[in-house]
């Protein structure tokens, strides 16, 4: 007998549930204009199941609709009864189209706001160079806000689109790009894979293209492209040796997009064209695991995307997994396992923060009623990543791999939730060896708190010696003594090292540091966000003006919320934090501001 794996949810975060209709391809008509700070023009949507009776639900947030026309197969228009619900805060507004049976297409000509949740618009003195910019971040469900959609991770569609902008400026999106900026400022795109809205994607700056290799490139604004084409000079080696583990490239080109430093996270794996931050170009191509994680989302996420946000870990935790084993085939075992220490203590630590018996340290998440975004954290990424690790102790290597091949090769194009992947796991590998799932307690893993005690033990050659140098360090206080150890450090060494530090440092004890390794003066995001908590603590004035110069100028989550929790944490910190926050929250996106006005509120 043949096992059923076909998903079948309610997403709690889309309105679409409530539409017999489905809609499969985009064909989207937009002009852009930064004076306003709008996208305005048209989305023309070719329904599924034409033939199905009712109305058409599309979820919209903020959006302007001017007029909504049914099209018939010739391309006549007649205009269509739609409504929208009342607003909800989260979920924004209900797009009810009425159409009559047999209505192949619908196009809704729409507006966007300013203050649209998607949308990042920076004046010129906010980037690298000498005109304004502006991207897009979709995911988890911001799609709506500059597209009317079926903003759910399991409903796909293919798409076309045209853009107009300023002649001077390049436009990109999630699909097949052009390469130099033309006198026009009108692109064509196409994207024929299909893909979930929140892969939807668009970017507009001065940009330039410098091609890697014959499948991948780098677009970057002129100032910045030099530095970004040295980091990513592996970027085609990261392709073959994904595809070396788990099958074959399926979206054609890869290409990576630098974007200004307000982007509010590490990357984002838009298909063909990832958007990644500045923060990661530390010189030495140290952080590129970010890029070896977000084109590891080209199987798992963007291939087999998680049904709903509920079911976060299956694009995250298999990605994590997926990055490592890429950075092992490519900088060794010891690299790898540098990873995965740095990851399990993040990990720890989260799980610390959130709670030991909180829900919310399941890998199974309850979000209904929430915002997505609640989901994104190491819980996801690292205890997703943790089950697969434990797995592979089980079975071995050689097995599992066999089992994410052919998982991403059946589901490519697919959604998956929680409840059906486990089926899936049991029936091709857990049950075909007796008393496995038993030793894989598996439920504890999925719908437990917590990492459960199975999980396997961590360690890093490389990081031993770095506890050998904070020994001497914690023995001797003298950062001198530390000088021929450090020599050869990466980046991971660093962290590792500050993350070790003891909390009761003086201020002087933080200069002798700072004077000999200038931890300050870094301009490495990843070290300097683990140094300053440091000088938060201990109120070191000698990282003051860095540190106000980082929380004015990048705009990456992971790192700023942190620190202006630890800004938070000492005497008058509220006042400092509150008035730096003043000054750099138009610098931030939506993303981040949401967390921060949350944090920081009187």
């Amino acid at each position: 007998m043949t096992t059923d794996f076909s998903v079948s949810v309610t997403d709690p975060h889309s309105y679409a549930g409530a539409s017999p209709l489905r809609v499969q391809h985009l064909a989207l008509d937009l002009t852009v204009d930064f004076a306003s700070r709008t996208l305005s023009g048209s989305a023309t949507w070719q329904l599924a199941n034409p033939g199905a009776a009712g109305t058409l639900v599309l979820d919209t947030r903020d959006l302007h609709i001017e007029r909504v026309e049914a099209l018939v197969a010739d391309g006549t228009a007649t205009p269509a009864a739609y409504h929208l619900s009342d607003a909800n805060p989260l979920l924004g507004q209900a797009l009810h189209i009425e159409l009559p049976n047999a209505t192949p297409a619908v196009r809704i000509t729409y507006r966007t706001t300013p203050c649209a949740a998607a949308l990042q618009w920076l004046e010129p003195a906010q980037t690298a160079g000498t005109q304004p910019f502006l991207f897009t971040q979709s995911q988890a469900i911001l799609a709506r806000t500059w597209l009317p959609c079926q903003d759910s991770p399991g409903i796909r569609f293919t798409y076309e689109a045209t853009v107009q902008v300023p002649p001077q400026l390049l436009a990109l999106m999630s699909a097949e790009n052009p390469q130099q900026r033309n006198a026009s400022g009108r692109y064509q795109f196409r994207m024929a894979q299909p893909i979930p809205a929140y892969l939807m994607a668009l970017a507009v700056g001065e940009l330039e293209f410098a091609q890697l290799s014959h499948r991948t490139g780098i677009y970057a604004e002129p100032a910045t492209l030099p530095a970004a084409t040295y980091e990513f000079a592996d970027l085609e080696k990261m392709v073959a040796a994904a595809e070396q583990l788990y099958g074959p490239y399926r979206w054609e080109q890869y290409d990576l997009l630098v974007l200004p430093p307000s982007f509010p996270f590490g990357g984002m794996e838009n298909p063909r064209l990832t958007f990644v931050t500045p923060t990661i170009l530390a010189g030495d191509r140290s952080l590129t695991s970010l890029v070896a994680h977000e084109l590891a989302h080209s199987w798992s996420g963007n291939l087999v995307t998680n049904g709903t946000w509920n079911d976060f870990w299956l694009n995250e935790g298999f990605t994590v997994y997926f990055e490592r084993r890429i950075m092992e085939h490519l900088y060794g075992r010891d690299y790898a396992d540098m990873l995965q220490v740095l990851g399990r203590d993040g990990l720890l630590h989260t799980i610390q923060d959130i709670g030991p018996t909180s829900p919310d340290t399941h890998l199974r998440l309850h979000l209904a009623g929430r915002d997505p975004d609640d989901g994104l954290t190491e819980i996801a990424y690292e205890k997703g990543c943790y089950l697969l690790l434990t797995i592979e102790n089980l079975v071995g290597r050689a097995r599992l791999d066999t089992f994410i091949k052919e998982y991403f090769a059946r589901f490519s194009f697919q959604a998956m939730d929680t409840a059906t992947f486990l089926r899936y796991l049991h029936t091709e590998l857990l049950d075909q060896q007796p008393g496995l799932a038993a030793q894989l307690r598996l439920a504890e893993w999925v719908d437990g708190p917590g990492l459960p005690d199975n999980a396997p033990a961590i360690h890093s050659a490389r990081f031993e010696k770095v506890d050998a140098a904070l020994a001497l360090l914690a023995a001797t206080s003298a950062p001198a003594e530390l000088t021929p150890i450090t020599k050869e450090w990466s980046s991971h060494e660093w962290v590792y090292f500050l993350h070790g530090l003891s909390p009761t440092l003086t201020t002087d004890q933080l200069a002798a540091l700072d004077a000999t390794f200038h931890f300050s003066a870094s301009s490495n995001a990843e070290m300097l966000a683990a140094w300053f908590p440091h000088t938060i603590r201990a109120g070191y004035a000698g990282a003051d003006a860095a540190l106000e110069k980082f929380l004015l100028h990048v705009g990456r989550r992971k790192f700023i919320v942190p620190l202006y929790k630890a800004l938070l944490a000492v005497p008058d910190g509220h006042e400092r934090a509150r008035k730096i926050y003043a000054a750099a929250r138009a610098n931030y996106h939506s993303v981040a501001t949401g967390t921060l006005d949350a944090l920081l509120q009187e």
